[in-house]
């Protein structure tokens, strides 16, 4: 189907597994995120992830953090999600997820905050607004993380990014007729911009100080410092 792709429904019970396979270094991300937390959260922090879906990598950052005592707070749209990360995450004390939009949110001042491949899926017309609130909810030397999916500079580096991750997710064993079917799905879904776009995001927001932390053909990790 065209452009109906969600993230509720049957989606929830494999979305850990369907990711895994479809996000090049995905799990490798979790781990560079939380090795950076040790540059950032300390004890009395708070740390946001928005669009944690099931809770895992709050799960993998708070494990990491086990010694301080931080709050963790993940944001999430769909409550599907939400339920599914609150029972799997109904024993730690420190982590909480709400189930609301970001842009309704009055946020507490924190020392890191993560969308890891999320803003993708935000229509464009509210990136900059969501950008301006994270900006200003960090503390001073904060962090924001960001991880996307990105466009390729022009036609030519796009036509090769796309080749080599179609490529990519053939070898993870999906089938071509799926390829297409989730191509078609995330029509006017996911929506993602050029690194340099995302630059210009986090520039217009305030951010001066932005360094690429991970890239693998179309997919890479931004950490800005407040």
């Amino acid at each position: 189907m065209n452009a109906d792709w969600k993230f509720s429904g049957d989606i929830v019970q494999n979305f850990d597994n369907h990711i895994l396979s479809s996000v090049p270094l995905y799990k490798q991300g979790h781990k560079l995120i939380s090795n950076l937390s040790d540059f950032f959260l300390s004890d009395n922090s708070v740390c946001y992830e928005l669009g944690c879906s099931t809770g895992t990598l709050l799960q993998t950052i708070a494990d990491h953090n086990s010694t301080k005592n931080i709050k963790f707070i993940g944001i999430e749209i769909e409550q599907d999600m939400v339920d599914f990360a609150n029972s799997k995450l109904n024993n730690y004390d420190n982590i909480d997820i709400i189930c609301d939009d970001i842009l309704n949110i009055e946020l507490e001042k924190s020392d890191m905050i993560i969308s890891y491949y999320t803003i993708q899926f935000v229509k464009p017309r509210i990136r900059q607004l969501i950008f301006n609130k994270i900006y200003e909810s960090l503390n001073w030397g904060g962090a924001f993380v960001l991880f996307e999916k990105v466009r390729g500079a022009d036609a030519r580096f796009q036509d090769i990014s796309t080749a080599l991750y179609t490529d990519f997710k053939l070898e993870q064993g999906f089938t071509k007729e799926e390829i297409l079917d989730k191509t078609r799905s995330l029509k006017g879904v996911l929506e993602p911009f050029s690194s340099q776009g995302n630059l210009d995001l986090l520039h217009r927001s305030g951010f001066v100080d932005v360094m690429s932390i991970m890239k693998y053909i179309c997919f890479e990790g931004f950490l800005a410092i407040k």
